[in-house]
């Protein structure tokens, strides 16, 4: 019987989770030092990912 191998690598966080992490990046950074851009990035598209990956498609409508 041929079986799946479990997926490897880090999981997605969820919307919830990568909210979080955004809020807490910018709530911890400190006055005057630089943004962390690229992990404010990364956070930004994990979150945006989750949250199209938790969409429902729009229904076509016949006009």
């Amino acid at each position: 019987m041929y079986e799946t191998p479990p997926p490897t690598g880090p999981a997605r966080p969820s919307v919830a989770e990568a909210n979080e992490a955004i809020r807490l990046l910018v709530a911890t950074r400190e006055e005057g030092e630089e943004w962390p851009a690229e992990a404010y990035a990364f956070l930004l598209a994990e979150w945006a990912e989750g949250v199209s990956a938790a969409a429902e498609p729009v229904a076509a409508t016949d006009r």
